[in-house]
């Protein structure tokens, strides 16, 4: 059982609505994560996944249930309360890197903590550590189109992780990228997992890419219909 949640869902339920038709996204989605934990959320197309990432990154609100993140009701929240929260918590990783084009890494990944605005100067040991960790100290004065997509997804790791977050969100991390490096994106996550504490979910179709998680959650239709033990389990789920 956990013993330091960090988010807990109960019962959360999403539904967009146009005009007079509705399609249900979610259905009463429950589940506790700890602080620390590397958590992978599977599922085919349409099976709520994507939805579940953007109400874990308080992007959009639940049409029920409650989220808490850190003992504070995320659900509950206003917009205003929910971006300074999710700057100051959540780093996000995606699928198309998201770079912007026209400035160097090491200018990307300072933008992200400048969007942070928590007061504080860049660490830059933090940030020469990333690096290290990420294999990019060679390449942080290139710019996006001069790096390959591997390198690109690491510097996008390193955006993510240098505001020192407390959640990391994975959306399809390895989804543009080859076997080599998609095994080694994933290697990456899971260390600075570990040597930072920070607490991960990815959001992945690949079930391959899944197992190195401590725990699985697979969806379908909206809901989670089973959990498991990844191969990073230390204990069992």
């Amino acid at each position: 059982m956990p013993t330091n949640p960090i988010i807990e869902a109960q019962h959360l339920g999403k539904t967009y609505r146009s005009g007079k038709l509705s399609v249900t996204a979610l259905r009463d989605v429950s589940f506790t994560i700890e602080q620390g934990e590397f958590v992978a959320i599977v599922g085919p197309s349409g099976s709520g996944k994507s939805t579940l990432f953007y109400v874990l990154g308080g992007l959009t609100s639940p049409t029920a249930g409650s989220l808490t993140i850190q003992g504070q009701d995320f659900s509950r929240l206003n917009d205003a309360q929910r971006t300074k929260l999710r700057r100051a918590q959540i780093g996000f990783v995606f699928q198309r890197f998201n770079l912007l084009p026209t400035i160097s890494a090491y200018d990307n990944i300072e933008l992200a903590h400048e969007i942070a605005d928590n007061g504080k100067p860049l660490d830059t040991e933090l940030l020469d550590h990333l690096a290290g960790l990420l294999n990019i100290k060679g390449r942080l004065k290139h710019r996006p189109n001069e790096l390959s997509g591997g390198e690109q997804q690491r510097v996008a790791i390193a955006r993510a992780l240098i505001t020192r977050p407390a959640i990391v969100l994975a959306d399809e991390p390895t989804g543009n990228l080859d076997t080599v490096n998609s095994d080694a994106v994933l290697e990456m996550l899971r260390s600075s997992s570990r040597e930072l504490n920070q607490t991960t979910l990815m959001i992945t179709h690949n079930p391959e890419a899944a197992q190195i998680a401590d725990r699985i959650l697979h969806m379908r239709d909206g809901q989670i219909v089973k959990i498991e033990a990844g191969r990073g389990s230390v204990v069992t789920a």
